[in-house]
């Protein structure tokens, strides 16, 4: 048996883990759909939504993540999404278009686009995964482009079973 302290390699390696599940908006999601609103569920009415619009309690919105969305088979013309969006903006934290899954990954684009990647200059990272929270795929993608062009390296999983993704060429 020896005596010499036991090291963590993980530790001293410099390695930087980036956690998605750290960065995890925290909010309500709401999906707001337009299917109420349809005539007949096939068309929509200029004057009723106008109507609804303003009428409609928007702060009940407040602090919350949404997107407006139709579940019905309609054509819905863009005005429509628009205007709905300007009764919304002033209340809610994120607003966008699509399904809860479209939402969820437009909220972590914008996350990953905020991501002051200076940060992380020269630096070896570990993309951790495998979390409890629903981060989308599209975070970690677009999270690997963003930091290609100032990492040292870019891998994936755990600081002590990684998977190498990318490592910059030496100058």
């Amino acid at each position: 048996m020896s005596d010499e302290p036991i090291i963590n390699k993980v530790a001293s390696s410099g390695i930087i883990t980036l956690d998605l599940e750290e960065m995890y908006p925290q909010g309500e999601r709401v999906v707001f759909d337009l299917k109420p609103l349809l005539w007949q569920e096939i068309a929509l009415k200029e004057d009723d939504l106008r109507a609804f619009v303003k009428a409609h309690d928007w702060s009940q919105y407040k602090g919350k993540f949404v997107s407006i969305h139709c579940s019905a088979d309609a054509i819905i013309p863009t005005w429509a999404y628009m205007l709905v969006a300007t009764s919304l903006q002033p209340h809610a934290v994120f607003v966008t278009q699509g399904d809860a899954n479209d939402l969820e990954r437009a909220i972590f684009t914008r996350l990953v686009q905020q991501l002051d990647i200076e940060l992380y200059r020269g630096a070896r990272i570990v993309v951790k995964g495998c979390g409890k929270l629903p981060v989308p795929l599209n975070a970690y993608v677009e999270l690997s482009a963003k930091l290609m062009p100032v990492v040292k390296s870019l891998m994936f999983g755990e600081p002590c079973s990684t998977v190498p993704l990318y490592k910059a060429p030496k100058a």
